[in-house]
C-alpha cells in the first residue's frame, strides 16, 4: 500500500491533497482491477477518487458498491428525496466531506437547501435515525425505534438500517484514508469547508 501521511501535493487549483492512499492510476491497473473499475463505470458512471482508491482491492470495491443496490431498495418505499436526506444526515453526522458534499450537490441541484430542508414527519424521523446510527447506534432510544416501527414495516426497518450501516462504512473509509474531494464537488462545499481549505 502507498502511504502519504505527510503529503503536501497541490493540484492546479492550489488545493492540497491529503489522501493517505493514492487513487489507482491507469499505469498501476492490472486486469482484475481494470475489470472491477470498468464494471463500476458501466453500472454507476463516474469513477471518483473513492472508487479508484477502493479499486486497489477489487473485493473492497465490490463490497462497498453494494451501496447502490441498498439505495435502490430504500428508494422504492421512501422515494428519492427522503433517501437522499437520510444518506446526507448520516454523512454529515460522521463529518464525511466526500459523501456529505456528494449529497449536498444532488439536493442543491434539485432546488433544495441541504442545510435547512423543509421536512415532513417521516423525513424528520429518517434524519433523526440516520444521525443516531452515525453517532452511536447503541443509543437508538426505544421512543425513536417505536416511531420507526410505526412508520415502516420490519423489512423496511432492516433495509434502512443495513443501508445506514453501509453508509457509515463508506464515510469511515473516506475519513480514515482522507480521500480527496473530487473536483466536480468543490463548488458544493459548505462555506465553512471552503474557508478551512484556503
Amino acid at each position: 500500500m502507498v502511504k502519504h501521511e505527510d503529503r503536501t501535493d497541490q493540484n492546479h487549483h492550489g488545493m492540497t491533497s491529503m489522501a493517505r492512499i493514492d487513487p489507482l492510476s491507469e499505469a498501476e491497473t492490472d486486469e482484475p482491477r481494470r475489470e472491477a473499475l470498468e464494471h463500476v463505470r458501466a453500472a454507476h458512471g463516474r469513477l471518483t477518487n473513492m472508487k479508484q482508491t477502493l479499486a486497489r482491492s477489487p473485493v473492497a470495491l465490490r463490497s462497498l458498491m453494494t451501496w447502490y443496490e441498498l439505495r435502490d431498495a430504500i428508494v422504492e418505499f421512501l422515494g428519492e428525496r427522503p433517501a437522499l436526506l437520510f444518506a446526507h444526515a448520516i454523512s454529515t453526522a460522521t463529518n464525511c466531506l466526500v459523501c456529505s458534499t456528494f449529497f449536498r450537490r444532488i439536493l442543491t441541484d434539485a432546488g433544495d437547501d441541504p442545510d435547512h430542508p423543509t421536512l415532513d414527519e417521516r423525513e424528520q424521523l429518517l434524519i433523526d435515525y440516520g444521525r443516531q446510527l452515525a453517532h452511536n447506534p447503541h443509543e437508538v432510544s426505544d421512543d425513536l425505534f417505536k416511531r420507526l416501527k410505526a412508520m415502516f414495516d420490519a423489512e423496511q426497518v432492516v433495509l434502512l438500517t443495513a443501508f445506514g450501516g453501509l453508509m457509515v462504512a463508506t464515510n469511515l473509509f473516506n475519513n480514515a484514508l482522507r480521500v480527496d474531494l473530487d473536483e466536480y464537488l468543490w463548488p458544493y462545499r459548505k462555506a465553512s469547508e471552503v474557508r478551512a481549505s484556503e
